[in-house]
């Protein structure tokens, strides 16, 4: 590699080899996993000039893919002048050293293309930090290459390669000091987000998340509930620093909204532990709303892989055949998004099988179809707990009268001796609360 780096990365012209296990029984045709590697490589702004998908019958030890294969890739990289290319899979240093021999050019895998973007798309201090936890844990075994611009662009301790074995002694011993002091400043972090998390609890106030593949549309969801202009592009990846916002919805005055992450399939094991701080604002939701693309062709398999992060943190209680002390599951809802872009055959069955469920609502976020029955939904599984009480309030009480409208949905209010008895739906841990609030002078009424 040279200095030139930022020629190698951003704006090079790049091949991807998408390989495919004859072994592996996956939900995702090839195809479509091809169209989801250009999308992260054009997301780091790579120009994909040609795309090998791969049937392997078993994996090579130091090259992944066979010789053969090696040998059917090398025109395309001396033809189209490529100078990067992406393998769609988890790869040992050793493939990574040798393929790169092999192709005369620069080889960067899943993990590392994921690592870049989510580097360049990082906007907080926190979310630096994260990110370069995650590039330092998977770059450690990568010491006999250089390090990636993206580190360099940070400041980092990069050098130009062939260092001998004091050298990488000395910089893995760098590695490890400056992981260490990341994870302090992390935990600092994560003890803040923890206090405004309980300041949070302690006030009134629901907190809903928003989960959802990549590019299924959270962001544009978030920001039409909102009002905002969080960052929504067709572009995977476009949200990366979680984002919160007060909404309102029907009979709640004032909720939390936040937008995080978009998941992925093979998200790097890094980055799932570097993000489990942001991530643990999803395991403190009270209710978490999946956001899918439902016109996507891997739709179902990307629910199974949002499902599988999810239960990874903790948050659909105990699984089948699992004991233990696991905190009940999180109530989740789905939005079923972009229907706007479905075929209009296909439409009406769509929007058939979400009528046959009761946690499901029909969205386009872009248009703003059917968000109001998504709003209706939210309210209706955040109130689901809510008893109905008929409370007696003296008609000096208004700051009593104030909170039961602020906290609960008043649905009547009839005039009663010297006072009004307010009809209201509230969360139980809300009653309990108004009841230590003005314990003396309120009276239920039978």
């Amino acid at each position: 590699m040279t200095d030139n780096e930022d020629e190698v990365t951003r704006g090079a012209a790049a091949l991807l080899v998408v390989p495919e296990w004859h072994s592996q029984k996956l939900s995702r045709d090839l195809g479509a996993r091809a169209e989801e590697a250009r999308g992260l490589a054009v997301a780091i702004g790579l120009d994909v000039v040609a795309v090998h998908p791969l049937r392997l019958r078993q994996t090579r030890a130091a090259t992944l893919i066979g010789v053969g294969q090696i040998d059917a890739i090398k025109p395309d990289i001396e033809a189209l002048g490529v100078q990067l290319v992406v393998v769609d899979a988890s790869l040992t240093a050793i493939q990574q050293r040798n393929l790169e021999t092999a192709f005369g050019t620069k080889v960067i895998d899943r993990t590392g293309l994921i690592l870049e973007i989510f580097g360049e798309r990082a906007a907080t201090a926190e979310g630096r930090l994260q990110v370069e936890l995650a590039h330092l844990d998977y770059q450690a075994g990568r010491l006999v290459r250089s390090w990636t611009h993206l580190e360099r662009q940070r400041g980092g301790f990069g050098f130009l390669g062939g260092p001998g074995e004091t050298q990488i002694e000395a910089d893995r011993r760098m590695i490890r000091n400056r992981m260490a002091r990341i994870r302090r400043s992390l935990e600092d972090a994560r003890r803040t987000r923890q206090l405004q998390r309980a300041k949070r609890q302690r006030a009134p106030w629901p907190v809903v998340a928003l989960v959802g593949y990549t590019n299924a549309g959270k962001s544009t969801f978030f920001n039409r509930l909102t009002g905002s202009d969080v960052m929504a592009e067709d572009m995977l990846f476009a949200t990366l620093d979680p984002t919160m916002r007060e909404i309102s919805l029907p009979g709640i005055e004032k909720a939390i909204l936040s937008d995080t992450v978009g998941f992925v399939s093979d998200l790097p094991t890094q980055l799932v532990a570097a993000f489990r701080a942001t991530l643990e604002e999803v395991t403190t939701a009270d209710l978490i709303v999946h956001v899918r693309d439902i016109v996507h062709p891997d739709s179902e398999a990307q629910y199974d892989d949002v499902r599988a992060i999810l239960n990874s943190l903790g948050v659909n209680g105990a699984q089948d055949g699992e004991e233990g002390d696991a905190p009940p599951a999180i109530p989740q809802i789905e939005i079923w998004n972009k229907i706007d872009t479905a075929d209009p055959d296909l439409r009406p069955l769509i929007e058939e099988m979400a009528a046959r469920r009761s946690d499901v609502a029909v969205i386009s976020a872009v248009t703003g179809a059917g968000v109001e029955a998504a709003r209706m939904l939210m309210a209706a599984q955040l109130t689901a707990a809510h008893k109905v009480d008929r409370i007696y309030l003296a008609y000096e009480q208004g700051e009593a009268a104030a909170w039961l409208h602020a906290r609960g949905e008043v649905l009547g209010d009839e005039p009663q001796d010297e006072g009004h008895v307010l009809t209201v739906r509230l969360d139980p841990a809300d009653r309990a609360r108004f009841e230590r609030l003005w314990p003396a002078t309120t009276v239920p009424t039978p």
